[in-house]
């Protein structure tokens, strides 16, 4: 049986204290101070109440937080008026440790933090397991990995309750996880939460421009154009935005920067965007 592949466990934070506070009360209130350092940045929130409303898609960076934290703010806020809608968190992200072809679910369920525990929706992802079968289970895959992990606390300070399914992406072809994606599209109770960078290593001149065009791609819903070096997570991030344009859904830019900005060093940066992905009308 399929139930038999999720034992009965919970994953533990893995990257606290590096890529985020491992305090408790220290990371509350780094995440407060992230989201509340947003609200008089008028240029990083160009939407009217109505396309909060028909908010679908979240695209966010996934680096430490004193290099992207601000920049994750910038969507994550978005949620803050939010509150009450989602029930669900489908989250997709790149595979840094393990080589994936396909995807892989963890068999825990649920993730811990230092806000909390985070159940799994343990039926959702049997389901996806009975009918896709280039996802499978991987604990390894989950064990040590960042991109998901460090979402986490924003959707515990913004969100109330509501249940996770994570997704470790690797190589696995566009139209597949568009199809996948699709079914979550109509569902106004499920947040696609995609979880990628930008740019790797360039100097800060070059990652600028790279940048600029990888979001000017992400913007026009342009799959395509996207390669692993334009974004680590390129290969959910082609899927969902496949997905978007499937359904006529709008792309709007909340932040764009590197880390050249936020830590100092303009030799080797990493590049990093923010987006909210909106349905054509908004959700009742």
């Amino acid at each position: 049986m399929i139930k038999e592949n999720f034992s009965k466990n919970i994953r533990p934070a893995a990257v606290s204290y590096m890529f985020y506070p491992g305090d408790e009360s220290e990371l509350r209130k780094t995440v407060r101070n992230y989201l509340h350092s947003m609200e008089g940045d008028e240029d990083s929130l160009q939407l009217t109440t109505n396309e909060i409303s028909s908010i679908r898609m979240l695209i966010v960076p996934h680096a430490g937080y004193i290099y992207s934290g601000k920049t994750a703010a910038a969507a994550y806020r978005l949620l803050m008026k939010l509150k009450n809608r989602f029930q669900r968190v489908f989250l997709l992200g790149p595979a840094h440790r393990v080589w994936l072809t396909g995807a892989a679910l963890p068999k825990s369920d649920a993730f811990e933090t230092p806000l909390g525990v985070i159940h799994l929706d343990s039926v959702l992802m049997e389901k996806l397991l009975a009918d896709y079968s280039w996802i499978t289970v991987s604990d390894e895959a989950h064990a040590e990995e960042h991109c998901l992990e460090v979402q986490l606390p924003f959707l515990q300070q913004t969100l109330g309750e509501f249940k996770l399914v994570p997704l470790v992406v690797g190589d696995t072809k566009t139209d597949l996880l568009a199809n996948m994606i699709q079914q979550f599209c109509d569902d106004d109770q499920t947040l696609i939460l995609i979880s990628t960078d930008l740019s790797h290593f360039h100097d800060y001149q070059t990652a600028r421009e790279l940048d600029s065009r990888t979001a000017n791609a992400i913007e026009s819903l342009l799959p395509q154009l996207l390669s692993p070096e334009d974004a680590c997570g390129a290969y959910p991030l082609r899927g969902a935005l496949l997905a978007a344009s499937q359904n006529d859904w709008q792309v709007h830019r909340l932040d764009l920067c590197n880390s050249g900005d936020t830590a100092g060093d303009h030799g080797r940066v990493v590049g990093y965007g923010a987006w909210a992905v909106t349905a054509s009308q908004s959700i009742n």
